[in-house]
């Protein structure tokens, strides 16, 4: 026997007899449960013995994980569909719209309703008329708020007075998509406004808004501006 550390290790020739020891009695080791826990060892079969504490929990490690990237997947799934759904069901109300009008009120009423946003709006640049419950853009406002290569501005800089009015005061992010309308091109914007800061972000894909955008560009398409 050697001592090291106050800690009494066996030499070679105790060990081999103790090994031999506990294979020739493995049966009454094998039955005897209080001394298995104390080792931190769990009987499994008859002819296996597992490191159970251990096991069990890198098992349950994995299986938590596997479950919160499965759930991950199952939410994001159903977090795309329903805006599918919600998507498609506001394009088919503006496909009915009557005027330009009714569609103006039908976009903001149904991003409100669907999407829980604040408010939705339809803007023109003022070198013509301007439809009735459209904004009204100065003379390169398009270009003003979006920037001269912009297609759209998502985040708390698309946020202003013009675009929302008085509904501007409840708006904290927005999402801003430019648009041409008519066979002069007339430059405009759809603007979405939410409530919450992270409601639309710069590192936010465009695409479903540059959709329903595209919507509408074309629905306006149908009647002429009266002036």
């Amino acid at each position: 026997m050697s001592t090291e550390g106050g800690i009494t290790f066996p030499d070679l020739d105790s060990w081999q007899a103790m090994r031999r020891y506990l294979i020739e009695h493995a049966d009454d080791i094998r039955r005897d449960t209080a001394l298995l826990e104390t080792l931190g060892l769990q009987s499994k079969t008859k002819h296996l013995i597992d490191f159970g504490p251990a096991a069990l929990s890198r098992l349950e490690a994995r299986a938590l994980k596997d479950f919160d990237v499965r759930r991950q997947l199952e939410m994001t799934a159903r977090a795309n569909f329903d805006a599918q759904s919600q998507t498609h069901g506001l394009v088919l109300s503006l496909m009915e719209a009557r005027n330009h009008s009714d569609l103006a009120r039908r976009l903001n009423e149904e991003v409100r309703h669907r999407f829980g946003l604040v408010a939705a709006t339809i803007a023109l640049e003022d070198t013509g008329a301007v439809p009735l419950g459209w904004k009204t853009l100065d003379y390169g406002g398009v270009d003003y708020i979006i920037g001269e290569t912009g297609l759209s501005l998502l985040g708390p800089d698309g946020v202003c007075r013009v675009l929302f009015d008085d509904d501007v005061k409840r708006v904290k992010s927005a999402a801003v998509l430019r648009i041409a309308l008519w066979r002069e091109g007339r430059p405009g914007l759809v603007a979405f406004g939410s409530n919450d800061f992270d409601g639309f972000s710069p590192d936010m894909g465009a695409e479903l808004v540059a959709f329903v955008a595209r919507v509408v560009e074309r629905v306006a398409d149908r009647w002429p501006v009266l002036s």
